[in-house]
């Protein structure tokens, strides 16, 4: 599974970008976890606040599935915080 994560918004407006391959991390079960939580999960319902970021997410898995997710720093949980940060870091 291959997961692209676009930060965009904050204070200075500044644009940070990321992917990571699963397949190739030691935790990639906790990864792929995390991953497939958001679909379960309604994180996308708030909307974007000034000064704050939002995360647009791209999972493509082993048959060439796109999924896509946009969530607004403020409705981030502490997994999907945790996947951010593994793939931004």
């Amino acid at each position: 599974m291959i997961v692209s994560v676009t930060r965009s918004g904050g204070f200075a407006g500044l644009t940070k970008q990321g992917e990571l391959d699963t397949s190739s991390q030691p935790d990639a079960d906790r990864l792929e976890a995390a991953v497939r939580e958001l679909e379960a999960k309604d994180l996308g319902t708030g909307r974007p606040r000034p000064d704050r970021y939002v995360y647009r997410l791209e999972v493509r898995d082993a048959a060439a599935d796109v999924t896509q997710h946009t969530v607004a720093e403020q409705d981030v949980d502490a997994t999907t915080a945790w996947l951010l940060d593994r793939i931004l870091g």
